[in-house]
Order: C-alpha cells, then structure tokens, then sequence
C-alpha cells in the first residue's frame, strides 16, 4: 500500500513538473554595457569633456605653481652666500613649507577630479540603471544584467540592449539641457 502511495505521489509531482516546465514563460533576458554607454551616449561624452577640462584647468594652476617655487628656490641658491646662517635657514623653512604646501595642493587637486569623476558616473549609473528598469518593465524582461559586473563572459548580440539604453539616456539628457 506505501508503495503504491509513494508511486502515485511521485507521478503526480513529475507530471506536476513537466506540465509547469512547459507552460512556464520564456525567460527573457537582456543585458548593458555600462562602459560603453559611458563612451558613447552624450551625456558621457559631456561628462568626459567636463573632466578633460577641469584637469587642465588644475593642471594649469599646477603648473603656475611649480614653475613660482622653481623661481623662488634658484633666487634662494643666489641670495644664500650673501645671508645670514640664520636669515638663510628661515628663507630655507619657509621655501619647504611652500615646497609642501604645494604637495597637498597636488593631492587635493588629484582628489578633487576623483571625486568628480565619482560623482558623474554614480549620477550616470543611476539614470541609466533607472531607464534600463523602465526598459524592463515595457519589454516585460525576466532579467536584466549589467555586463562586467555580473560577469558575463559571452552575450548574444540579441541580448544586448545597450543601444537602447544609450538612445533612451541621450533622450532623457537632451531634454535636461
């Protein structure tokens, strides 16, 4: 009598599966490239070409800077046989002093444009992860991935779906500006 439970019981389950395998859905999945949205869509390139520039701009001031320490410390060389041990010791610290001060000018400067960059694709990654969500919705994916993070070592081209996220971003950021 067990055995004839056990046998109906199992029989129902796999039958019970069988029916659920083919009648569920196809998956459908798609998947971004956050990269090369960020190379390709407008609102990346604007994003490259702010950052382009403010690296300049501080690169510039950089420069300007060195070049005055470079200007102080050879009139430092041709006043020091003329001074003072002592005069000559304080024109020493403070030019040190100046000398470190534009050290941590250097670094705040690196770590500025880090922090922009940052910023701009943290403020990108939400948009397009917003706009690839909504692309799910509509298109009813099952799953939607990004493409380095998750991983993915082959995709179909069919999968990917990065050119309408960029067509989307760029229509959502045209209508920003």
């Amino acid at each position: 009598m067990k055995r004839i439970f056990f046998a109906t019981l199992i029989w129902l389950l796999a039958t019970g599966m069988v029916s659920m395998a083919f009648g569920a859905d196809a998956a459908k999945i798609g998947v971004i490239d956050f990269e090369r949205i960020m190379k390709e869509s407008s609102a990346g390139k604007m994003n490259q070409k702010t950052l382009n520039t403010k690296g300049t701009e501080l690169k510039e001031k950089l420069e300007k800077e060195r070049q005055r320490l470079d200007e102080i410390g050879q009139a430092l060389e041709k006043e020091a046989l003329v001074l003072s041990d002592e005069k000559k010791r304080e024109k020493e610290r403070d030019f040190r002093n100046q000398v470190e001060d534009f050290r941590i000018m250097q670094q705040d400067y690196t770590n500025e444009l880090k922090n922009l960059e940052i910023k701009m694709i943290n403020d990108m990654q939400k948009a397009v992860f917003d706009i690839a969500n909504d692309v799910g919705k509509k298109e009813k994916y099952t799953l939607i991935i990004e493409k380095k993070n998750a991983g993915v070592i082959y995709t179909a081209e069919q999968v990917d779906i990065t050119d309408i996220v960029i067509e989307k971003y760029n229509a959502v950021t045209a209508k920003k500006n």
